[in-house]
């Protein structure tokens, strides 16, 4: 699969110009904030843009309605938001939330520097698509189903399988060398790709770049390919750390963090990490401080209960944010929710062309402004799509 049409990714340097204003993505290598960061983007959202912090699938940030693209600029590279003019858009490095605190083989929170910065020290990966997507899984399989071009998922201590176009190469990957490896993958990516965006959709393209590495790194083993499904394990509400203290998942609706919100976030002073499932990581708290947390945030409506329908429910920006878009696709799925069309269970059955108070849904649900189904998920879904006509609501077992 070729490309005619370059990628137009946005970033901070380029704004994308969606149908309600500019809107800047920005990266966050490994979903890592520091309060002094989040309270940055807190400010830059309520001077700058809609007043709202978008939570992106890959653990990134969006503003929407951005009314000063220099100001912005100047607020993030002092943030530490935007190290790099030249490798901005190619830092999409999606890490094991709970890394290190919870589970897991081995922390790979500390590789996320290392590839961070080989990503931007070598100038030819500046060239790299703005969709390419670096994983690091340690091992509990949350995010190697997410379709990484390159990822790594760590299979015991010492040890990680490499994965290249969303599937497990076979090729086993010594700690010590893994930045190395991922670094070297990124390369021949480039070497191979001729307009394609993703390591995918190059003919043979994983199984071509499995070989050059294999042939260029002596070190690589070869085992039988694991299989790694998408799953969702979505980490919410009280969590107890290895160490005795508390991480906190909270819940974002719809991903939308308000600016009040985050500022209350940062205030806390904890490492925070955002996570390919629009929600927040609260982390290394002691349990006065995470019961504090819990009683003045919830009602500020983060979610911490890991039962709420809320956390079933994804959308696209549909209108007035999408000029594709049918319809305001986010308000029909809050009504949905707020008046219980949203079920934990039973079976969906098939509809089309139905009005959107008419819309009843079973788990994980997406909803789409249009038959592009920005956003979506991976994994079994029920794709909940405007058309002309109403929704068309399509259920995972139909989708087959």
């Amino acid at each position: 699969m070729t490309r005619s049409d370059p990628d137009s990714c946005p970033g901070v340097l380029r704004l994308h110009e969606a149908a309600d204003g500019p809107l800047a993505r920005i990266r966050v290598p490994g979903g890592r904030l520091e309060p002094e960061q989040l309270l940055a983007l807190a400010e830059a959202a309520r001077d700058l843009g809609d007043g709202t912090i978008e939570l992106t699938s890959r653990g990134n940030v969006q503003l929407r309605q951005v009314r000063d693209a220099a100001a912005l600029e100047r607020r993030l590279d002092a943030a530490g938001l935007l190290p790099s003019a030249t490798h901005e858009r190619v830092r999409n490095i999606i890490a094991s939330p709970l890394s290190g605190r919870i589970g897991g083989w081995s922390d790979v929170h500390g590789l996320v520097p290392a590839l961070d910065a080989g990503l931007r020290a070598d100038a030819r990966l500046a060239d790299l698509p703005g969709r390419v997507l670096f994983t690091l899984d340690d091992g509990r399989g949350d995010v190697s189903g997410l379709g990484a071009d390159i990822g790594v998922h760590a299979v015991d201590e010492h040890e990680y399988a490499l994965l290249l176009g969303g599937t497990d190469s076979g090729l086993r990957v010594p700690a010590e060398h893994t930045v190395e490896v991922m670094l070297s993958a990124a390369r021949g990516f480039l070497e191979l790709r001729d307009g394609q965006w993703r390591l995918h959709e190059i003919p043979d393209g994983p199984a071509t770049l499995a070989e050059r590495l294999r042939a260029a790194h002596p070190h690589l083993t070869v085992a039988e390919a694991l299989e790694l499904p998408a799953r969702q394990d979505i980490p919410i509400g009280w969590l107890q750390q290895g160490d005795d203290r508390v991480t906190l998942g909270a819940g974002v609706r719809l991903g939308s963090l308000a600016a009040r919100t985050a500022e209350f976030v940062a205030a806390i002073e904890r490492p925070i990490y955002l996570t390919p499932w629009r929600t927040l990581v609260i982390t290394d708290l002691d349990e006065w401080t995470a019961e504090q947390v819990v009683r003045v945030l919830a009602p500020m409506g983060l979610i911490f209960d890991a039962t709420d329908p809320w956390l079933q429910v994804t959308a696209c920006a549909g209108q007035p944010g999408c000029a594709k878009s049918h319809t305001d696709v986010r308000a029909d799925a809050a009504e949905a929710v707020e008046s219980g069309r949203v079920l934990p269970s039973g079976t969906a059955q098939p509809a089309h062309g139905i009005p959107a108070e008419e819309v009843v849904a079973v788990g994980r649900q997406h909803w789409s402004g249009c038959d592009r189904r920005c956003g979506r998920p991976r994994g079994a879904v029920t794709d909940i799509e405007a058309t002309p006509e109403g929704y068309r609501v399509t259920p995972p077992e139909s989708q087959r």
